[in-house]
């Protein structure tokens, strides 16, 4: 499954998302990664969770982006729930390339079995209808 966090800057997505991870700690019977672009959430996520910052391994774009979540699944059957800050920062802001990576992330959840959620620093009009059809709104 996918979940999407929305809203622009300062509309508490972050908060949310740490909430989400720290929830997801607490009931998930494998492990939780959470991924930033940069560390900055070390002592707000429970120490449980696996924390990634992306800067740290050089991942640029959608098509890097997805062969570093892919590679985190493949490296741990155990991961139930990955969590990732700041998707439109590490990925690029061009919504139709957001939309076919979501939908790649899509396939791989379902294959997986894994749960998926996103911050994204946009309003659901300001993307692609298609989007919906797989992701859902928290």
């Amino acid at each position: 499954m996918i979940s999407i966090i929305l809203g622009h800057k300062g509309a508490g997505k972050t908060k949310h998302l740490i909430s989400c991870v720290n929830e997801a700690v607490e009931s998930s019977k494998g492990n939780v990664v959470c991924v930033e672009k940069e560390t900055k959430l070390t002592y707000d996520v429970n120490y449980r969770a696996r924390l990634i910052a992306t800067d740290e391994y050089e991942v640029k774009g959608y098509a890097a982006f997805y062969g570093f979540l892919a590679g985190v699944c493949a490296g741990n059957h155990d991961i139930t729930d990955v969590l990732v800050d700041a998707t439109l920062r590490i990925g690029g802001r061009d919504y139709n390339e957001l939309a076919s990576f979501l939908e790649k992330i899509y396939e791989l959840a379902s294959v997986n079995e894994k749960n998926f959620v996103f911050t994204i620093s946009a309003d659901k009009d300001e993307l692609p209808a298609s989007i919906f059809n797989f992701c859902k709104v928290l």
